[in-house]
């Protein structure tokens, strides 16, 4: 009874995961480019740190929402908030609920996972394969 559960709503589940993520991700990206959800600080230029920072949240985040892609672009995130991490928050204290890391290292491992399990059924990733 428990793997038949597990059969249908494990894939489903890796879906929603991917797709919840994918959308707070993104709100990092608007703030940043878009000033959406407003923020204190101004969008950065494009062409800094920052600014990559930005569009790799929003396009990457994008691209999670839809599934397309998911495996490496989940790698590159993961990447991303690994660098944000110890670059942005490891410095302030070894303690990521002191630092204010622990978002950071939740999404690099969420996405680690997804660029191992991949996007689910509910995805482009698995029409496209499904249509090969």
């Amino acid at each position: 009874m428990i793997s038949s559960l597990e059969t249908v709503w494990a894939p489903r589940l890796l879906s929603v995961l991917r797709i919840m993520t994918a959308l707070l991700f993104m709100e990092h990206g608007t703030m940043k480019l878009l000033n959406f959800p407003a923020s204190d600080n101004p969008g950065p230029v494009l062409f800094s740190l920052m600014g990559f920072a930005g569009m790799l949240e929003l396009v990457g985040g994008l691209l999670l929402v839809l599934g397309l892609f998911t495996r490496p672009v989940a790698f590159i995130l993961s990447g991303q908030m690994a660098v944000a991490y110890f670059m942005a928050h490891a410095p302030h204290s070894f303690f990521p609920i002191v630092n204010k890391g622990e978002g950071a290292i939740l999404f690099c491992f969420v996405f680690l996972y997804l660029a191992a399990a991949g996007a689910g059924p509910w995805s482009v990733d698995a029409a496209r394969r499904s249509n090969a």
